[in-house]
């Protein structure tokens, strides 16, 4: 494939201070680090997708509607979710109702309100680090699984009415999961992609994106950076970043 997901960018009212959290949280560490941004990267040998947390945002308002980009961690038992949940609510992490109702996961917001899951013991998992899933709230999630496979590098390996999910050779599923609530302002968490060296670049990617229902996206950034902002069929930005992968 011509490009994959390379990161999950998260605006930060304290990027730092929120990246030593999810730091501790998941028990990776820092990566990269100036005064725009600050990452957060899987141990050595362990996979994962890196986050990288930059300026940007204001409080969340009381009542606003989940994000429609969170992150699912794993868990390899009953116990060691409970632990998980136990030792979260210790680091500063809330208990958070976003309509889920009677289910086997633990929904637990950050110290900034951005809503996660604490999954139950799902063998499909197995594999995928500390993070199971970044998951993405969808109008139509096949659809919209569809657009983002070549982008991600990942095929789709599973759909049904309520959720379709992508995955690659490693690392954590990208999965669409169905939602009535469409995108009506910037997201506060979103997905890069960078072309891969067998591709033929950061332009042939925008292309195909554009082709296939991607549009331009004004965000903010000025003139000058590096790469290009865009919005997918339901409105959620992402960047194409320049350079191809490492």
């Amino acid at each position: 494939m011509d490009s994959r997901l390379v990161n999950v960018v998260v605006d930060a009212l304290d990027p730092l201070e929120l990246a030593h959290w999810w730091r501790r949280a998941l028990e990776w560490r820092l990566g990269y680090a100036d005064e725009h941004e600050t990452d957060v990267v899987p141990p050595e040998g362990e996979p994962g997708v890196e986050l990288v947390f930059v300026p940007g945002g204001a409080p969340r308002p009381a009542g606003s509607p989940p994000n429609r980009v969170h992150l699912d961690l794993d868990s390899s038992s009953p116990s060691e979710q409970r632990e998980t949940v136990e030792f979260l609510l210790d680091l500063g992490a809330r208990r958070a109702d976003v309509g889920q109702g009677d289910v086997p996961w633990v929904v637990l917001e950050d110290p900034e309100g951005n809503e996660f899951c604490v999954l139950d013991p799902r063998p499909e998992y197995d594999g995928t680090g500390r993070v199971a899933a970044v998951v993405c709230l969808a109008e139509d999630p096949r659809a919209l699984a569809e657009f983002w496979a070549p982008l991600a590098g990942m095929p789709l390996v599973r759909s049904t009415s309520r959720m379709a999910q992508l995955r690659g050779s490693g690392g954590p599923f990208l999965e669409f999961v169905a939602s009535p609530t469409p995108h009506t302002v910037k997201n506060r968490w979103h997905l890069d992609v960078r072309a891969t060296r067998a591709g033929a670049g950061r332009d042939r990617v925008i292309a195909r994106a554009l082709k296939t229902g991607a549009r331009h996206a004004d965000v903010g950034q000025g003139r000058g950076v590096t790469w290009t902002v865009l919005a997918d069929p339901e409105g959620n930005e992402f960047c194409v970043l320049s350079g191809p992968v490492d």
